[in-house]
């Protein structure tokens, strides 16, 4: 179980937002299939203020989808505020930040991972965010930007102390990409230095990782994205075997 401010998640698996995978049909099957929070694709906050097509059907939801959580990217302050007030208006019931995507084009825009190298501009994101709506905001961030600057335990701490709900720890650094292994013991780094929960993230296939990435990074969660490809089942299968639950049927 998961407090996430006012709302609380019975399960302790949450699919990752993904871009160009969850969007509504794929949230709507893993809901369906029983997890307790999905994600929404990133979402370009400059976009969602001009309501583009794209970033409007990226936040769609529908009954099911309690609680929604929508991920927003940017770097302007204000433009991240009224892009997350917006999500508001539209139904969302969490506000995700996205400070650790690791794409080029996202990056030169000096949005998602990038953030991390400017801690002073990151904690005037979220307290923007945070200040704008009345609903939680959560943050999904690396390690750091590379191993000679592992500072996500210093924006843990900044973050927590504007008003974030959750963190979310992706266990390699930007420049890493998505290669090599990720470090679930380096997250525990980060769990020492917030009360707030911490969520594991990178390289979770089974319930075997997840609990293995829970014991060493101490962390209250795991968040799986890439193993869930063509598996909708697979978060409610994994939260199943940690909860002693029978899991459901694959099909």
């Amino acid at each position: 179980m998961i407090k996430i401010d006012n709302i609380t998640l019975q399960d302790n698996v949450i699919l990752a937002p993904m871009s160009g995978v969850t969007d509504l049909p794929f949230r709507r099957l893993v809901k369906g299939f029983g997890a307790s929070l999905v994600v929404s694709e990133m979402i370009a906050s400059r976009a969602m203020i001009i309501q583009t097509r794209d970033s409007l059907k990226k936040c769609q939801k529908d009954d099911s989808h309690y609680p929604m959580s929508v991920q927003l990217a940017g770097c302007d302050p204000e433009v991240m505020a009224e892009a997350a007030k917006l999500n508001v208006d539209l139904g969302a019931d969490i506000i995700d930040i996205n400070f650790g995507c690791p794409v080029k084009k996202v990056v030169n825009g000096f949005a998602g991972s990038a953030l991390m190298k400017d801690e002073e501009l990151a904690t005037r994101i979220m307290a923007a965010v945070v200040k704008a709506v009345k609903i939680p905001v959560t943050m999904k961030m690396r390690l750091g930007w590379n191993y000679e600057n592992l500072n996500s335990p210093s924006l843990a701490k900044k973050a927590e102390d504007v008003g974030i709900k959750m963190l979310t720890v992706h266990g390699r650094t930007r420049c890493q990409m998505y290669n090599g292994s990720a470090n679930w013991e380096l997250i525990a780094k980060v769990k020492e230095q917030v009360g707030i929960p911490v969520i594991a993230n990178g390289d979770i296939r089974s319930a075997d990782d997840a609990k293995k990435a829970m014991e060493l990074s101490k962390a209250d969660g795991v968040m799986i994205g890439r193993a869930c490809y063509g598996k909708p089942w697979l978060i409610n299968q994994i939260n199943s075997e940690l909860n002693g639950k029978e899991a459901a049927k694959i099909p």
